[in-house]
C-alpha cells in the first residue's frame, strides 16, 4: 500500500523532465522505485548505464523535487540501471540487475575494477569534501572492538584540538548513540540535518535518526540512500578530519565509501584469533583493490590483566596481527587490551580516553591516534589546533 507521503514525492516527480523526450520522467518510463521510511526518501531514475552522465542534472532535479514535499525530512535521488531508458534511447543490452540481489546493478553501485563509478562518472560527485582527511576504521568481521575503536580514535584526535567529525557508517547496527551517551535527535535547518555534537566531535548515526530498537530491515539500495544522505545533508561544516565507524565485511558499504569519498585511509582492527586475522586479510586486501591505503593493523583485546591479581591471560592468543601485518607489509598501529574500564566507559557513553585519560588503555589509544594522525593527516602539515589538510 502506497503511504501518503510517497504519493506526494511520486507526484511531485511530475515536475521533472527527461532531457531527451520532454516529458515527466514518470511518463518518460524513468521513475523506478520510490524508498520512503521515517521521512527519509530515496528516488531511483532508471537509465542506461552509459548515460548516466547526462542525467545528472535530472538526478539533481528529482532529489531537489523530493525534498520539497512537506513532510520529507531528507532525500536522496540515484540513478540505477535496473531497466532500459526510455524509447529511443541507445541500449545498453541486457537490463542490469535483473535477477541479482539488492544493491547490484546501479549505475551508483561499486566498481573495485576502476571502470565507470558513482552517477557514471570515473568516481562521481565526492562526499564529505569539506574534510581534510577521511579516515575509516574498518574490520573484516564483528565483534572485534572496531567501534570502540573509532570512537576512542576519534576522541583522541578532537583532544588534539583538531575539529572531527564521527561518522556511524554501520546501519543494520549502529552503536554510536551508545558509545557517546547522545540520544537527542537531530535539529534540522532547512533541508540541512545538525550534527550530534559530543565529547568534542560532530557526530552522526542512523541511530539518532530512529528509535533505538527499531531495527533496520532496508534492502541495499535504501541503505546505500540512507549512507549518502548522512555525508551529503548534514552540516558537517569544515573539518580537519572524519573518522568513519565502517560496517564489518567487505560489501557494498566499503565499496560505495570508497568511490564517493576520497579515502586518505584505512584503519583494520582485528583480535589476534585466527578466524579474525582471515577476515582483516580480506578487508585489507579490498582496499588495497580500490586504491584505497591502509595505515595500519591494531590488535584489539590482545590480551587480559585479571584486575584483581594482575595475572595476564591471552585468551584470543597475543601476536597474531603483528605477525600478518608484516607479512602483508602494512604498520602494526599497536595492541589494545581486554579491559573491563573500556567495555564499563563505552557502555556509559564516555570513552575511556576522557573517562580515565591517566589510564594505560586511554595512552594507548592516543599514541595510536597520533600515529593515524601523522599518516593521514598531520603529513600534509605539522598537527596542531584547527589545522584544514587540502
Amino acid at each position: 500500500m502506497v503511504s501518503g507521503l510517497e504519493a506526494a514525492v511520486r507526484s511531485a516527480m511530475a515536475g521533472v523532465r527527461d532531457p531527451a523526450t520532454g516529458r515527466d520522467i514518470a511518463s518518460a518510463g524513468l521513475l523506478g522505485g520510490i524508498a520512503v521510511r521515517d521521512g527519509m526518501v530515496q528516488v531511483e531514475i532508471a537509465v542506461p548505464r552509459e548515460r548516466a552522465r547526462e542525467y545528472e542534472a535530472v538526478r539533481a532535479a528529482a532529489e531537489a523535487a523530493a525534498r520539497a514535499v512537506p513532510g520529507v525530512r531528507a532525500a536522496t535521488a540515484v540513478l540505477t540501471a535496473h531497466r532500459g531508458g526510455p524509447a529511443g534511447a541507445p541500449s545498453s543490452g541486457p537490463a542490469q540487475g535483473q535477477g541479482q540481489g539488492p544493491g547490484h546493478g546501479h549505475a551508483h553501485g561499486p566498481n573495485p575494477g576502476g571502470g565507470p563509478g558513482p552517477q557514471g562518472g570515473p568516481r562521481g560527485a565526492m562526499l564529505l569534501q569539506e574534510a581534510g582527511a577521511v579516515i575509516a576504521v574498518a574490520s573484516g568481521k564483528g565483534g572485534v572492538g572496531k567501534s570502540t575503536t573509532a570512537v576512542n580514535l576519534a576522541v583522541s584526535l578532537a583532544q588534539k584540538g583538531l575539529r572531527i567529525g564521527l561518522l556511524d557508517a554501520d546501519i543494520y547496527g549502529p552503536s554510536l548513540p551508545m558509545m557517546l551517551g547522545a540520544n537527542e535527535r537531530p535539529r534540522t535547518d532547512g533541508n540541512r540535518i545538525m550534527p550530534v555534537e559530543a565529547w568534542g566531535l560532530k557526530a552522526m548515526s542512523i541511530g539518532f535518526l530512529v528509535d533505538q530498537e527499531q531495527p533496520m530491515i532496508w534492502r541495499g539500495p535504501m541503505v546505500m540512500g540512507a549512507l549518502e544522505q548522512m555525508m551529503s545533508q548534514v552540516e558537517w561544516g569544515p573539518l580537519d578530519a572524519m573518522v568513519i565507524d565502517m560496517p564489518p565485511g567487505t560489501g557494498d558499504a566499503q565499496l560505495t565509501l570508497s568511490q564517493r569519498v576520497a579515502l586518505r585511509g584505512a584503519v583494520i582492527v582485528s583480535t589476534p584469533q585466527d578466524v579474525a586475522l582471515l577476515d582483516a586479510r580480506r578487508g585489507i586486501r579490498m582496499f588495497e583493490k580500490v586504491s584505497v591505503p591502509v595505515l595500519g593493523l591494531v590488535e584489539n583485546m590482545s590480551y587480559f590483566c585479571c584486575p584483581n591479581c594482575n595475572h595476564r591471560s591471552d585468551v584470543f592468543g597475543h601476536g597474531g596481527a603483528r605477525a600478518e601485518a608484516e607479512r602483508l607489509g602494512v604498520e602494526f598501529l599497536g595492541e589494545l587490551p581486554l579491559t573491563l574500564s573500556i567495555r564499563e566507559h563505552a557502555d556509559a557513553g564516555r570513552p575511556v580516553v576522557l573517562a580515565a585519560p591517566e589510564s594505560h588503555e586511554a595512552g594507548l589509544y592516543r599514541s595510536i591516534a597520533d600515529r593515524v594522525w601523522a599518516k593521514a593527516g598531520g603529513a600534509r602539515g605539522t598537527a596542531g589546533p584547527r589545522i584544514v589538510v587540502d
